[in-house]
């Protein structure tokens, strides 16, 4: 059974999947809405999805993912434990660090100088290199 449950007060979508109590998933919004709400984090948006996996054998029967946007950067992680919240515990230390990063290069990004006019800048900023350090699009061959 999935089901999805949203709140307004962030762009983050929380969804379930198995026999997730609605403990686990109050619990799990609260984190994740103390995730999103951080002062000094852009724009949070994407999907959070919960699981409980049927089968009564499994040793690692929760298991959570998630695909967000920090900013315009993706930012994804995946953890599986043994309780429900352990694993969103768990979710939100690995979101925590990787949002902090893409928040960063966004800062970055933002910061980034224009060239002047005698390296071949036109005084608008920098485009984006991404990680391959040329820049993208730029018909260098």
């Amino acid at each position: 059974m999935t089901s999805d449950h949203t709140e307004a007060t962030s762009g983050v979508l929380l969804r379930s999947d198995g026999a997730v109590d609605d403990e686990t998933l109050a619990y799990a919004r609260t984190k994740i809405d103390a995730l999103v709400g951080r002062p000094g984090l852009p724009a949070v948006t994407g999907e959070v999805h919960l699981a409980r996996a049927a089968a009564p054998h499994a040793g690692h029967p929760w298991s959570a993912a998630a695909d967000l946007r920090v900013g315009g950067r993706q930012v994804v992680a995946t953890a599986e434990e043994a309780t429900g919240t352990e694993v969103v515990d768990r979710l939100q230390d690995r979101l925590r660090r990787q949002a902090d990063k893409a928040a960063a290069r966004v800062r970055d990004d933002v910061r980034r100088t224009a060239a002047p006019p005698w390296r071949g800048g036109d005084g608008r900023p920098a485009p984006d290199t991404g990680p391959g350090g040329a820049a993208q699009g730029s018909g260098v061959t």
